[in-house]
């Protein structure tokens, strides 16, 4: 069962996490650490029209979120919060309630699969996605502030 969980789909995953590092100027931004295990994730997200227009990482996790990460880091761009959100809630149900694979431009989740079998790794595996629904939230909500406030005027 662990070489299902590590497997070498998984460890090109984590071999390859696009979008390392940090925005200079983001829209937003979220860290999210799990608490069982100490792994941490901080993501900058730019906004343009309701969709993430850049996005970048920086990661410091088991293998697991990292390859959660580098799923999420090579399909983000262009997606809107709903999908991030659905995407999340996916992952998680796919986990915890047997639910079936994300589907859609996060489809790749599915190699995470065997992970719900170990409940341990579940926060760390969710981590990335919870961060990158944080910071678009966070920058969709100052656009719609910016944007009222300029009509306000």
């Amino acid at each position: 069962m662990i070489d299902e969980l590590y497997s070498a789909k998984i460890l090109t995953l984590v071999a390859n996490i696009p979008r390392a590092g940090r925005l200079a100027t983001p829209d937003a931004s979220s860290e999210k650490t799990a608490k069982l295990c100490g792994s941490r994730i901080t993501v900058d997200v730019t906004m343009a029209d309701g969709k993430v227009s850049d996005f970048a990482q920086e990661v410091s996790a088991c293998a697991l979120g990292q390859a959660s990460a580098a799923i999420l880091g090579a399909n983000i761009i262009g997606a809107d919060l709903s999908e991030i959100v659905l995407a999340r809630d996916s992952l998680r149900a796919m986990l915890k309630l047997n639910g079936p694979s994300p589907a859609g431009r996060f489809s790749e989740l599915a190699v995470l699969e065997p992970v719900k079998a170990y409940p341990a790794r579940h926060a760390s595996t969710l981590l990335a996605f919870e961060a990158a629904v944080e910071a678009v939230s966070r920058a969709t909500a100052a656009a719609e502030t910016r944007t009222s406030s300029a009509g306000a005027a």
